[in-house]
């Protein structure tokens, strides 16, 4: 059996008193999710979601290691990943995707984002993260 590892996050802002999470779509599996990737050595499961963020999205984020959910699913039949996913504030704007793996970005209102969602593990992560950051000041 492989096993890998990955680290994403939620990311969100505040836009006009809503609370908006980004959204990407993968070009290979035209899912919609969230940015993550693989852990490379030596990091922390948090550098690497604001990497793999920065790298995916160009966005800046803060992680905030206070949400921290996993999942792990098998994408192939030999295969064991696990993702954790944290809350990431954006304090940057500039959002371009990355062409080789992303076909698209969307803001979207964090309520409606979980019917954008394609895997139902992704949109439990949604649902966690509104209450999360639902809290915050």
């Amino acid at each position: 059996m492989n096993y890998e590892k990955s680290c994403g996050a939620v990311v969100y802002r505040k836009y006009h008193g809503n609370t908006e999470i980004l959204l990407i779509r993968h070009i290979k599996s035209g899912c919609w999710s969230f940015p993550k990737g693989h852990v490379e050595k030596g990091e922390t499961e948090t550098q690497t979601a604001a990497r793999e963020i920065k790298e995916e999205t160009n966005i800046d984020v803060l992680i905030d290691d206070g949400f921290r959910e996993t999942v792990t699913f098998s994408p192939r039949r030999d295969t064991s990943k696990t993702v954790v996913y944290f809350v990431g504030k954006a304090i940057s704007r500039d959002a371009k995707p990355q062409l080789d793996e992303i076909s698209e970005m969307r803001w979207m209102e964090i309520g409606q984002a979980v019917s954008y969602l394609t895997y139902d593990n992704d949109k439990m992560i949604a649902t966690k993260a509104k209450a999360f950051i639902s809290l915050m000041k």
